[in-house]
């Protein structure tokens, strides 16, 4: 062996021991032929090898980091548990995670859970066998006590990152997540209708996933610190098996309850997301309840069924590609062993067809 590559072999240990320190420079040419006894020209050699490995990044005046990436390719993947790769959301997510991964040598590697908790144990038994070093996580029901808190403990005891996408668990407080600020969300839609006169709001939010109850509670204490009479009876709940019969059998008949029991007199609804607004619309024209004459509608996403509804839905959106590469950047920061921080991404209101003044 020659050596270059008997110092690249040193190096690469080197590199390992300082990111788990959250050490990303290397020493300096000068150092590294000091402390290991060689050449400039070893030095040289050995740190060009390191980089078409993809091990190092060399910054014009500033020296030689780590990327983070092992020289085992197979340890470069990043599993993801989300709920779907397929539905609503997550096709333009998972594109844009995948695409700011690749864009450092790391490769995504999807586990659907259908939001079903048996199914992610079953996943994260199949991790544990030959653990990443890291782990995107999108919580089954997370609003409910997990019974997987075990194997997430596992993963961490033998290195595995977490990073939790949307939500995290409660018997998991400390884990690093990067969410939709969900609450101050929630606030801005029901600030929205009330500018535009409305003082009689109904709500239909998911129950089981923590987003649910967040966006509730962001929209209610804004109706509340605007004086707007609060009610419970307005106020509508469903389950993830609701859901999954919306979008397998277009079953809308949680939604028709919804409006027979729940809506009364109310001038507005707040929709947990797009897809629920979309089915809601649906339904409210064969109720013969126009909207947003008689009925405004506000939802959270902007994803294309605000634009696919006959009646283009408000709704709040985040910066294009935030999300997934906010993600990305951050599961890339925990593995070169930087610090990281929870970040929740602020919403901004897209204003479209289905609000309007409340009536008289």
């Amino acid at each position: 062996m020659n050596k270059y590559e008997t110092l690249s072999q040193q190096l690469t240990e080197l590199i390992s021991r300082n990111l788990k320190e959250g050490i990303t420079a290397l020493p300096t040419e000068t150092e590294i032929a000091e402390q290991y006894q060689v050449s400039r020209q070893t030095v040289r050699a050995a740190l060009s090898l390191l980089r078409e490995q993809g091990l190092i990044e060399s910054r014009q005046g500033s020296g030689s980091y780590a990327t983070g990436l092992s020289p085992n390719t197979e340890r470069n993947l990043v599993p993801i548990l989300v709920a779907s790769s397929q539905e609503y959301i997550y096709p333009h997510l998972l594109t844009d995670i995948r695409t700011a991964l690749a864009a450092k040598g790391y490769q995504l590697q999807v586990h659907p859970t259908e939001n079903d908790t048996s199914m992610e144990r079953q996943i994260l038994l199949s991790l544990l066998e030959t653990p990443p070093r890291g782990v995107i996580v999108e919580g089954s029901k997370s609003a409910l006590p997990t019974p997987n808190t075990d194997l997430y403990e596992k993963l961490k005891a033998v290195g595995t990152e977490l990073l939790f996408l949307h939500n995290k668990y409660d018997a998991l407080p400390d884990e690093i997540c990067i969410k939709d600020d969900n609450y101050y969300g929630g606030y801005l839609l029901a600030n929205h209708l009330a500018e535009l006169g409305h003082t009689r709001v109904a709500g239909i939010f998911k129950m089981d996933d923590k987003q649910g109850p967040e966006r509730y509670f962001g929209a209610f204490c804004c109706l509340r610190d605007q004086n707007v009479a609060l009610s419970d009876k307005n106020v509508g709940w469903f389950h993830s098996t609701d859901v999954e019969g919306l979008e397998k059998r277009q079953d809308s008949r949680f939604l028709a309850t919804f409006i027979k029991e729940r809506l009364f007199d109310c001038t507005a609804v707040i929709c947990y997301n797009d897809e629920i607004a979309y089915w809601l619309i649906k339904e409210l024209s064969y109720a013969g309840i126009r909207v947003p004459r008689d009925v405004s509608v506000v939802c959270f996403d902007n994803t294309y069924l605000s634009e696919l509804s006959k009646i283009r839905i408000t709704t709040l959106t985040h910066k294009p590609h935030e999300m997934g590469s906010c993600v990305a950047d951050t599961m890339i920061r925990m593995l070169q062993g930087i610090p990281v921080v929870s970040q929740e991404l602020p919403w901004e209101l897209v204003r479209k067809e289905s609000d309007g003044p409340a009536r008289a």
